[in-house]
């Protein structure tokens, strides 16, 4: 069964993002993706006036499926658009660009990558981005 869930205590965040191989950061939020039970990854994000920020972004190494990582960012952008900021931004060293378009962000005039939440989860289906 896949399942994401937010990380409530630091330490354990701590703990994914180091066996994820990212930095930790205290002050973000954070969620994991398991399967049936196992760690498949680690999410870390942040919201403020500017928007909604996916800074941490890693699967557990040797361990990476697309499905889990797919629903987790999802997940995110989910908890940052119910939170009323609609912009949104993958701002993490991700090295699979088919996985971060597929979950939605596509490259703006700067060259990063953003999403506008605006009614995307009235209609996810509808906003495939290739």
């Amino acid at each position: 069964m896949l399942e994401v869930l937010p990380i409530q205590d630091k330490q354990e965040q701590e703990a994914l993002c180091a066996r994820c191989g990212i930095e930790f950061h205290t002050e973000l939020l954070a969620y994991k993706a398991l399967v049936d039970g196992e760690v498949r990854g680690v999410c870390q994000f942040t919201m403020d006036a500017a928007g909604g920020r996916i800074v941490g972004f890693a699967p557990i190494p040797d361990a990476y499926e697309f499905e889990p990582m797919f629903v987790m960012g999802r997940a995110a952008l989910n908890f940052i658009d119910l939170c009323g900021v609609h912009r949104a931004f993958f701002d993490a060293a991700c090295e699979n660009e088919t996985l971060v378009k597929a979950i939605g962000f596509s490259k703006n005039s700067d060259g990063r990558y953003e999403i506008d939440l605006t009614d995307f989860f009235k209609e996810p289906c509808k906003h495939s981005k290739n």
